[in-house]
């Protein structure tokens, strides 16, 4: 009896380590990815307000997009991306690049992440651990987040360069 419960006290243990192991490893939650991507959001903006408008042309090479390109495919990325596999409705809204000003370039940003905010805070906890396809992958939708934060800091990036070489001073950067 004695060694049962010995066995049983050492298998609870167990259990306990790897279940607190794993919670400590875990990816965030949504409402700290959330927090993180009104940073994102905001940081983009700063990034595009700080472009000359004589710079929003720029590329780094023909085939290179624009600053104002990298910007926007930030936008659309969030929109599409989120419409398509993270249960996103239609988002109701669009711009036309070729004529739009600097204003309206981050007014649209502001409206493509607070579109972003608003899908993923509808996703049930269910829904985004499902795993779907997502071009050629199977993923949970809780990856699909990760990705739209990846790419988000990918064309941001791409775009301070940018600023750099136009010769203005990237908005400082803020982690949390």
């Amino acid at each position: 009896m004695k060694k049962a419960i010995q066995f049983l006290s050492g298998a609870l243990m167990v259990a306990i380590f790897m279940m607190s192991s794993i919670a400590a490893t875990a990816q965030t939650t949504k409402d700290e990815f959330l927090s993180k991507w009104q940073n994102s959001k905001q940081f983009t903006i700063d990034v595009l307000n700080k472009m000359p408008d004589s710079g929003m042309d720029y590329k780094t090479d023909p085939a290179a997009m624009s600053f104002k390109e990298q910007i926007h495919h930030i936008g659309t990325a969030i929109t599409g991306i989120s419409q398509g596999f993270l249960k996103g409705s239609d988002p109701g809204f669009t711009i036309d690049l070729a004529t739009a000003s600097k204003a309206d370039l981050a007014d649209y940003i502001a409206k493509c992440y607070d579109y972003g905010t608003s899908t993923i805070k509808a996703l049930s906890d269910a829904d985004a651990g499902e795993t779907i396809e997502v071009f050629g992958n199977n993923v949970s939708r809780r990856q699909v987040m990760a990705l739209l934060m990846d790419h988000s800091t990918h064309h941001r990036g791409a775009a301070i360069a940018y600023l750099r070489v136009e010769g203005a001073e990237p908005p400082a950067y803020v982690g949390f």
